[in-house]
């Protein structure tokens, strides 16, 4: 005999209501381990209302499509990391300390929220112009805004004046988006050693200037 789902309680039709909300973000969770799992197409409504527990009726209270769902799920991914990055760059901390918020708060999002950022890396590309474009806008603001913190650091003389600031901002959110891709896939991987090590090299690089000197 296939037990029956619970109806949904009119709290929870309501998207005014606390409990509705709560409801939301569980879908959006649910839509986000579904998606990096079985990739967008190879997904469905009724898999993302079996992660949830519910009917596959009552998902249309959440998500009216698969669609809907994806979009849902990368703007999840992106948004409160992009908020960090605005808090961030407005700080009036030293380049070297904005530099280890930013690597923390990037790799970070990768653990607090894997499968959605997985998702938004893996799967946005299937998303319609209009709502790739209001994701592809939030990441630039995020590389632009650290663009500023290498030309505020520029200007300080905290760096060197020769720095292609552009350059810098695309080659850190690169690195942190290498070393997300391996956090997703790597639950014992220790997060903030890769952090400890990703500024280190970001910030002293390669060569032992020291050794030079001494020489």
């Amino acid at each position: 005999m296939l037990a029956l789902r619970p109806r949904l309680s009119r709290e929870v039709q309501n998207p005014e209501s606390p409990k509705y909300q709560q409801q939301r973000l569980a879908a959006i969770r649910a839509a986000a381990t579904v998606f990096a799992h079985k990739g967008y197409h190879g997904a469905s409504t009724g898999d993302i209302a079996e992660a949830m527990g519910i009917k596959q009726g009552s998902l249309y209270y959440y998500f009216k499509s698969k669609e809907e769902a994806l979009a849902e799920v990368c703007l999840y991914g992106i948004s409160d990391y992009v908020q960090r990055m605005e808090e961030i760059a407005a700080s009036r901390q030293p380049f070297e300390a904005r530099l280890l918020a930013t690597v923390t708060s990037h790799l970070s999002s990768y653990r607090e929220k894997n499968e959605a950022l997985k998702v938004h890396n893996d799967e946005r590309l299937y998303l319609p112009e209009l709502k790739r474009r209001k994701l592809k806008k939030m990441g630039s603001r995020y590389r632009e805004l650290l663009e500023g913190i290498f030309e505020d650091a520029v200007r300080d003389g905290a760096i060197r004046p020769n720095l292609d600031c552009h350059f810098a901002a695309q080659s850190v959110i690169g690195i942190c988006n290498a070393w997300g891709d391996l956090i997703v896939r790597d639950a014992e991987l220790d997060v903030f050693e890769v952090i400890r090590k990703c500024t280190d090299l970001l910030l002293n690089g390669l060569v032992d200037h020291d050794h030079d000197r001494a020489g």
